[in-house]
This record gives structure tokens, sequence and C-alpha cells, in this order.
């Protein structure tokens, strides 16, 4: 994955004083210390579970990848 994608940083009290107590995605609350990610593309911090899911279905321009093996309506 693409660095400029996500930036991994460690959630201070900080940051979730000011910014984020929970994942944008799934809304468990973080805690001090824990691994959190910023999502360049969507402007939410996301937990490490939901930061994967994310970088998996992402190519190397932070854009979804296509999955070829599925048709479109106009293919």
């Amino acid at each position: 994955m693409s660095p400029k994608c996500f930036i991994d940083q460690v959630a201070t009290e900080e940051i979730m004083s000011r910014v984020a107590r929970m994942c944008a995605e799934c809304y468990d609350e973080f805690s001090e210390g824990d691994h959190i990610y910023y999502d360049m593309q969507s402007y939410r911090y996301l937990c490490h579970n939901c930061y994967e899911e994310a970088a998996a279905g992402l190519n190397e321009e932070c854009e979804v990848a296509e999955d070829d093996s599925v048709g479109s309506l106009f293919a």
C-alpha cells in the first residue's frame, strides 16, 4: 500500500481530545497508545482492522481497485 493513502499515528490524548475518539468506520473507541490510521482520501481516522480492510480495496493511486471478475451493467 502506498504511504500516501494513510498516515500511521499513535493515539495520543491530544488527538483524541481534538480530533477523534473512535474509528470512523466501526465506531470502536481508541485508547491512548493504539495505532490509528488517518485516511488521506476520506479525511478520517481508522482503527487497525478497518485500515486493513480499506487498504486492501485500494490501488497504488489510492483509488478503489476495480474487480474485473464482476461484470458491469454495460459490459
